[in-house]
C-alpha cells in the first residue's frame, strides 16, 4: 500500500478581494523529505504557507495531513498536526534564556503545577551540547538569546520544533541576513530535520541553498505551480535555466 503524504494540498486557491493569490495549487510533501518552495515576491508563498499553518482558509481545494483530509483547519489544529514554521525574524525572544525560549509555552510542570526549572534547565543543557552543538562553557541554559548569533538562533528554533515534535517544519527565508559561516550552520540543521525523520518545506531566494539540502523543488510563479522536479533529475545549471524561462514567460512551455 502506498505510504500518505506528510502534506497534500490539491487544488486550493485563494484570492482577497480582485487579487488572486493561489490558483488551483497541488503540492506535496513525502514522509521524510525536503521540498524547496522557489519564486519571486508576489509569487504566493506567503499565502500558501499561511494556508497550510491555518492562518488563512482556502476558497477552494482540499488539504490532506498523513492521509487524512482536514476541513477548516486552523492555528491551532495545524500544531496539533505537527507543523510549525520558522521564521526569518527568528521569532524568540532576546531578552529572555535560552531555556525559557525553548520552553516557552509548553512548560515541564510538577504534580502541583509549578514549574520544574531544575528538570527544564536539564533539558536545555542536553539540547545545547547535543543537537545545537554548543560547546563554549560561557553558554549555559541560562544566557540570553540575545547574545546568540543569527544562525544560532535559527538553530534554536529548529531544535525547539523538533524536541515537541513537529512533523512538518516550514522554513521562511531562514538564511536571510546571515553570515556564510551561519548559513553554513542552518543548512545543517536542516539536514537534522530528515535524519530525524521528519519533513520540511524550505522556502529561500538563494536557489543555491535551497539546491543544497532539497529532495524536490517546486516552482511558484504567479500564483500557480510552474515547475516540480526532484533534484536528481536536474543540474542546478538546468535548474536556474528553468526559473529563469518562468519568470519571463509565465511558465515551462
Amino acid at each position: 500500500m502506498e505510504q500518505p503524504y506528510r502534506l497534500e494540498l490539491r487544488n486550493v486557491s485563494k484570492s482577497f478581494g480582485e487579487v488572486q493569490s493561489l490558483r488551483n495549487v497541488d503540492l506535496r510533501v513525502g514522509m521524510n523529505e525536503v521540498v524547496g518552495l522557489l519564486g519571486d515576491n508576489g509569487a504566493g508563498k506567503s499565502t500558501l504557507i499561511k494556508i497550510i499553518t491555518g492562518y488563512h482558509q482556502p476558497d477552494s481545494g482540499e488539504i490532506i495531513f498523513a492521509g487524512q483530509k482536514v476541513d477548516n483547519l486552523t492555528v491551532a489544529k495545524a500544531r496539533a498536526l505537527g507543523v510549525e514554521t520558522v521564521y526569518q525574524e527568528r521569532a524568540l525572544a532576546d531578552q529572555q534564556t535560552l531555556w525559557r525560549n525553548i520552553f516557552m509555552g509548553r512548560e515541564i510542570t510538577g504534580r502541583f503545577g509549578f514549574l520544574n526549572t531544575k528538570q527544564i534547565r536539564a533539558e536545555t543543557e542536553r539540547l545545547m551540547r547535543g543537537e545545537l552543538g554548543f560547546t563554549s562553557s560561557a553558554v549555559s541554559a541560562s544566557s540570553e538569546i540575545v547574545g546568540f548569533s543569527g544562525g544560532e538562533k535559527q538553530g534554536v528554533a529548529i531544535v525547539r520544533a523538533l524536541y515537541f515534535q513537529a512533523e512538518l517544519i516550514i522554513l521562511d527565508e531562514p538564511t536571510m541576513g546571515l553570515a556564510l559561516s551561519e548559513t553554513r550552520k542552518l543548512l545543517n540543521f536542516v539536514r537534522d530535520i530528515k535524519r530525524a525523520g521528519k519533513s520540511a518545506i524550505f522556502i529561500d531566494h538563494n536557489v543555491f541553498h535551497v539546491f543544497d539540502v532539497a529532495d524536490r523543488i517546486v516552482l511558484l510563479d504567479r500564483g500557480a505551480v510552474a515547475g516540480e522536479f526532484r533534484k536528481d533529475e536536474l543540474t542546478l545549471d538546468q535548474l536556474l535555466e528553468k526559473m529563469h524561462h518562468v519568470a519571463e514567460t509565465g511558465s515551462l512551455d
